[in-house]
């Protein structure tokens, strides 16, 4: 449909996958979206939630898409070596980050966890990838009706938010992202504002954050806090601490739902349409 627009969570856990009992219901694969724009498909990480969305996407045959990633950190890579459209000819993939505060390039760090002996399949196989770098803050350029802007965000080594904008809707990917750089702060209400849907780093709460503090992650009660200040209409609690169970996200999301009524938790397989 040409106006549809629509994400798709294929995973939400943050660190590391946690397969397991506690963790049936919200799921334990870790970063991955898809995101629909008309014909438009985009999506952004490439977690260990990537290898079914590839598995998913190959059954529909090939295709042409933008990957984006929000960093380089394991968690938001490590689908890509079992990612099958990567592989395969039918598809074009352009791969971006926008992160990087050196001359590192997307497709060294790629190269890196691809390649004896760490494992067994280099970068250069990935046939229907070209890796593309750009710096954050930039619009990525295309030719459709989808915008999609970025912002930096304050995460070890570097992070890039995304806002995709469709027909007088929009979406907002904040993620990985630890609140206390004044001058991204100071950007990100303004980023976020009016959206309808943002995903945001909620792996701690603020009791946990204490503990925590310069490890590259915020809190829920930031998500609020920024949804409010952006009039966001529903944000969406992303990132799942592994140690998190099922039953302990129920909690956090009764508590966020009463601060800001609309609040959701992020659970693998969500669809959510602006």
């Amino acid at each position: 449909m040409a106006d549809d627009f629509s994400l798709r969570c294929w995973g939400v856990r943050g660190s590391t996958p946690t397969p397991g009992s506690s963790t049936l219901r919200y799921g334990g694969e870790t970063s991955c979206f898809e995101i629909r724009a008309g014909d438009a498909l985009v999506l952004v990480d490439c977690g260990s939630g990537a290898r079914n969305l590839g598995v998913e996407l190959c059954k529909g045959g090939g295709r042409n898409f933008d990957l984006l990633f929000t960093h380089t950190h394991l968690d938001h890579i490590c689908g890509l070596p079992f990612f099958k459209p990567a592989y395969d000819p039918r598809f074009d993939v352009k791969a971006w980050a926008g992160h990087f505060e050196d001359e590192t390039s997307l497709v060294d760090i790629i190269s890196r966890i691809m390649s004896p002996p760490v494992f067994p399949v280099a970068a250069k196989t990935l046939k229907a990838v070209q890796f593309r770098t750009f710096a954050a803050g930039c619009q990525i350029p295309r030719d459709d009706d989808l915008k999609i802007h970025t912002t930096r965000l304050n995460h070890p080594g570097g992070a890039c938010g995304y806002r995709f904008d469709y027909k007088n809707r929009s979406i907002c990917i904040i993620t990985d992202h630890e609140h206390g750089d004044p001058a991204i702060d100071a950007a990100l209400p303004d980023f976020v504002r009016g959206s309808d849907i943002m995903i945001y780093d909620a792996m701690f709460t603020e009791e946990e954050y204490e503990v925590y503090k310069g490890w590259g992650h915020s809190t829920w009660q930031k998500a609020v806090q920024l949804a409010r200040e952006g009039n966001v209409k529903t944000p969406v609690l992303f990132h799942h601490d592994p140690r998190r169970s099922d039953d302990e996200l129920d909690e956090i999301g009764l508590a966020a739902e009463h601060a800001y009524p609309g609040t959701l938790v992020a659970s693998e397989g969500m669809v959510l349409r602006p």
